[in-house]
C-alpha cells in the first residue's frame, strides 16, 4: 500500500510542525500550507499534491476556512477528499456552517492537543483504508468504528 497523502493547512507553526510530525512518523506523506496564500493557489496546491485528506483550520491569515471548504468540495479534483477541521471556532454555527459546506470531521482544539487530533485522525483514516465504512459502520466522535445493525 502507498502512503497517504495528507494537506495540512494551519497558521499556527508549531502547531503545523507538531501535526506534520506525528503524521510523518507514521509513514503519511505530508505537505502544508500556512494559508497565507491566495484561495486558488492554495487550492491548485493541494490538486497537485493529490491529497488523500486534507485538515484546515477555519481562521487563516489570507484564505477564509469556510471558503477553503467551499472550494475544496467544489473542485473536480478534490470533492471526494475527506475533510478535518481542526479549529478555535468551538461554536454551534460553525460546526453547522463547516459540515453544510462538507466537512466530514470537526474538532476543536480547545478539546484536543495536537497529539490526541492526529491519533483520531489515524483512527478514522484507518478505518477507511480498511474499508470499513457504510451503511451498518461509521467513526463515533472518537475516532472509533460502530457497528449498527437493525433485525
Amino acid at each position: 500500500m502507498s502512503s497517504k497523502k495528507i494537506y495540512i493547512v494551519e497558521d499556527d507553526a508549531d502547531l503545523l510542525y507538531d501535526l506534520e510530525s506525528q503524521f510523518t512518523a507514521d509513514g503519511f506523506e505530508i505537505e502544508t500550507s500556512y494559508g497565507d496564500e491566495e484561495p486558488e493557489e492554495l487550492v491548485d496546491s493541494i490538486e497537485q499534491f493529490e491529497a488523500d485528506y486534507i485538515i484546515l483550520d477555519l481562521i487563516l491569515p489570507k484564505v477564509d476556512g469556510f471558503d477553503l471548504i467551499k472550494r475544496v468540495k467544489t473542485s473536480d479534483v478534490l470533492s471526494a477528499k475527506p475533510v478535518f477541521v481542526f479549529t478555535d471556532l468551538s461554536d454551534e454555527d460553525s460546526k453547522a456552517r463547516s459540515m453544510d459546506l462538507g466537512a466530514e470531521y470537526i474538532f476543536f482544539k480547545n478539546d484536543f492537543d495536537s497529539f490526541d487530533f492526529s491519533e483520531k485522525v489515524k483512527k478514522i483514516i484507518a478505518n477507511k483504508e480498511k474499508g470499513l465504512e457504510g451503511s451498518d459502520a461509521h467513526d463515533n466522535e472518537d475516532g472509533d468504528l460502530e457497528f449498527t445493525s437493525e433485525m
